[in-house]
């Protein structure tokens, strides 16, 4: 991000220039910022550690450009749905290098994941499981698992992104995993790697991981003693990212490397083979690589009270706010190096009261016209959007050292109305 006279510019891209050309509210990625990620991942992880694999978490923002990026970058790809699946599929990723998540995979999903042959599917519950099999024998194929465990611990998160406490819709209970992988084992057509565990996003201390891998490396110790191997050890992603001015972001290295050395002291110790560990970045590796640009329209002064700003967009192309109190910072593109003057609230234009994506910012004095650019959207922004209000979605555009090329188009009326079906008796 730099300032060019008095212009925002990003991975060397005018602001203006790009909305004048897409239009606005337009979402933007940097593909520089994923490669300094990518870089990260592989400096302090994969180059650094053997039998270590990294794999992006999709959900947090996936389209076939995205695919595109994270195979070059030799990244795996996380899915947890059928629709992520067959956009990694329809993109050319290598399915052996997928990994197929979700609390509720249907038949219809596992059928698919079965018969593009993705890596890993993660069991989530015994009624998966059972589910699963019969899928497996029905289409006589091999299903190579992991099972997703909760391991009970608190993570210093908002409840609703927290996944690791025992009164949780994901894993299977500590006190079943035993039994459920001896089941496993002596299947068929189901073939146990390992176990998966996730502790929750947005996490800015290192705690949560290593208070789960205790838990989880006393019952691998017990699978061994039982007999059956445990070869992969998935401990999911969550890694915090730097939203406002307040917040820190800490270095890859601070969570895997505590985990990585807490792995090896316990294998050393117990005698028992390390697997091979397994990390899932998602919203670490993509949120500060976006921004997305509105144009500034209305503005309402309540005297003493507060200025409300509204932007063309909102609750339709960014819900963490109004979902969970999300925050960001923002600037005025157009005026970079203008002096802060006023305290505002950033309105979104849905009717909703609770649609405001920035309260009490400090900006320079503003006119209709502006362009706010709200940082760190990159993540959990495009992949919850919605068409509320029957707004149309905005377009999404790649940038990459002053080039710019659109990967995915802005969404039209004509989109949003194409499944509509009038019954022949209305249409009259």
């Amino acid at each position: 991000m730099t300032s060019k006279n008095n212009i925002l510019h990003f991975d060397g891209c005018n602001t203006l220039e790009l909305v004048k050309k897409h239009g606005s509210p337009l979402l933007v990625i940097s593909e520089s910022k994923l490669q300094a990620k990518s870089r990260e991942i592989h400096d302090c992880f994969l180059s650094k550690y053997d039998n270590v694999r990294a794999v992006y978490a999709s959900k947090a923002f996936l389209n076939q450009a995205m695919c595109k990026i994270v195979n070059k970058q030799g990244l795996g790809l996380d899915v947890v749905s059928g629709g992520e699946l067959y956009i990694a599929h329809i993109s050319g990723f290598p399915m052996d290098k997928v990994i197929f998540h979700g609390n509720n995979k249907s038949k219809e999903e596992l059928q698919m994941a079965l018969q593009l042959g993705v890596g890993r599917i993660v069991v989530d519950n015994q009624s998966e499981l059972d589910l699963l099999e019969k899928v497996c024998h029905e289409t006589n194929k091999q299903a190579s698992i992991l099972f997703r465990i909760t391991p009970e611990v608190h993570s210093d998160t908002h409840d609703y992104i927290a996944t690791a406490n025992r009164d949780s819709k994901f894993g299977l209970p500590l006190e079943s995993v035993l039994d459920t992988y001896e089941k496993a084992s002596n299947s068929t057509f189901l073939k146990p790697k390992g176990l998966h565990f996730h502790v929750g996003s947005q996490l800015q201390t290192n705690t949560s991981h290593l208070n789960a891998l205790d838990v989880v490396l006393s019952l691998i110790e017990s699978i061994h003693e039982a007999g059956y191997l445990v070869k992969e050890l998935n401990t999911g992603g969550g890694f915090g990212v730097k939203y406002t001015e307040d917040e820190d972001e800490m270095p890859l290295s601070y969570f895997v490397e505590p985990m990585m050395e807490r792995i090896e002291k316990w294998s050393n110790e117990t005698k028992v083979k390390r697997p091979q560990v397994i990390i899932e970045p998602g919203r670490w590796f993509v949120a500060n690589a976006g921004l997305t640009l509105y144009e500034i329209g209305s503005i309402k002064e309540i005297p003493k009270l507060r200025k409300y700003v509204s932007v063309n967009g909102g609750i339709p192309d960014n819900i963490r706010p109004a979902l969970y109190t999300a925050k960001y910072r923002a600037v005025l593109a157009n005026k970079m190096d203008s002096p802060l003057q006023e305290t505002v609230t950033i309105a979104g234009k849905c009717c909703e009261s609770g649609d405001i994506l920035i309260k009490d910012i400090k900006l320079p004095k503003i006119d209709c016209g502006d362009l706010l650019a709200v940082f760190g959207t990159g993540a959990y922004t495009e992949s919850m959007s919605s068409n509320y209000n029957y707004l149309t979605r905005p377009a999404v555009v790649l940038v990459h050292k002053g080039k710019n090329a659109l990967i995915r188009r802005r969404e039209t009326f004509e989109d949003m109305v194409h499944r509509d079906l009038i019954p022949e008796h209305l249409d009259t």
